[in-house]
């Protein structure tokens, strides 16, 4: 194949995914302008090792590639960010997940609250341990099946069933806390407050 149509076929089929490869780096590393550096690098690698790309899921690859160059990139920039260890077969798919996530209503106050509740779950989503955050953002942001986070993270399809569900539930603990601290703090600032001057 020339060098021209290499490049042809690399845009058709590569760049397309380039808003899920920035997605994917920016809630890995946690930072705009470093998931930038990541992506730029990563793309760089898929043109590099494109030969090796036979037509499969050009989505997967690429973002199977985003995901090692972030890791390297975490590593050689901040030292490995520290994993949370649990026992796959505790955790395995069951009650209590939580699907804050793609929720769908067209009543404004609910889009309103949903709003609020996206900020709240980004806040929440940034405080997981990475490996708990891959996996939710390939699942509920990008939409990708249990057999591409697989093909992605190169886990078992289990484990991504069983991270998928110790990923919620951690998820659920956050904003439940968060929930909590920010009603303590109405009530103390409506305990505080002044009353009315004579």
């Amino acid at each position: 194949m020339t060098e021209p149509a290499r490049a042809e076929r690399f845009q058709q089929a590569v760049l397309p995914h380039l808003h899920a490869a920035y997605n994917l780096a920016r809630w890995l590393c946690r930072n705009d302008h470093d998931a930038e550096d990541i992506v730029q690098e990563a793309y760089l690698r898929a043109f590099r090792f494109f030969d090796g790309f036979h037509g499969e899921d050009a989505r997967a690859w690429l973002l199977a590639i985003v995901r090692n160059t972030s890791y390297t990139w975490l590593q050689q920039n901040r030292g490995h960010e520290p994993n949370t260890s649990f026992d796959e077969e505790f955790h395995s798919p069951q009650e209590g997940s939580v699907t804050l996530l793609n929720q769908a209503d067209s009543n404004p106050e609910a889009i309103l609250a949903r709003d609020d509740d996206r900020a709240l779950v980004n806040r929440a989503l940034e405080m997981l341990p990475a490996e708990f955050r891959e996996v939710l953002v390939l699942r509920e942001l990008e939409d990708l099946s249990y057999k591409e986070i697989s093909s992605v993270a190169g886990i078992p399809m289990g484990t991504v069933m069983s991270r998928l569900a110790r990923a919620r539930r951690l998820l659920g603990e956050c904003l439940n806390r968060m929930g909590e601290e920010s009603r303590n703090g109405v009530q103390r600032n409506q305990g505080t407050t002044a009353g009315p001057r004579r």
